[in-house]
């Protein structure tokens, strides 16, 4: 599981795709209380945060409309609590930037 902490106009389209989808399985982890990857290092880092995690969500969906994508998974807002602002990273941003280097995809890093 990743949610990247990198602009999604630098994502290759399977990181963006796959993002949105891994967002996407995290926020029902943590709004629906599901235990299936709730002691993740990514998922943990998020509990608290489901307004950034929400906003988050809205840049990768303005990414992919852009791309042309037909976005039909919106979150409910109402569950959009806590942080607005992600303040917790796992890798900072150029450990990332690194990590998607060595995937050798299509990613502008």
């Amino acid at each position: 599981m990743r949610i990247w902490d990198l602009p999604p106009s630098k994502l290759c389209r399977n990181h963006l795709l796959g993002e949105h989808r891994e967002l996407h399985a995290m926020w029902a982890v943590i709004t629906e209380k599901k235990k299936g990857y709730s002691l993740h290092p990514e998922t943990i880092r998020w509990k608290g945060k489901l307004k950034a995690m929400y906003l988050r969500h809205n840049e990768l969906v303005k990414e992919m409309n852009s791309r042309g994508y037909n976005h039909k998974s919106p979150l409910d807002k109402r569950k959009a609590t806590g942080k607005s602002k992600q303040d917790v990273l796992l890798d900072v941003p150029s450990k990332q930037i690194q990590i998607l280097k060595q995937k050798g995809c299509r990613c502008k890093v």
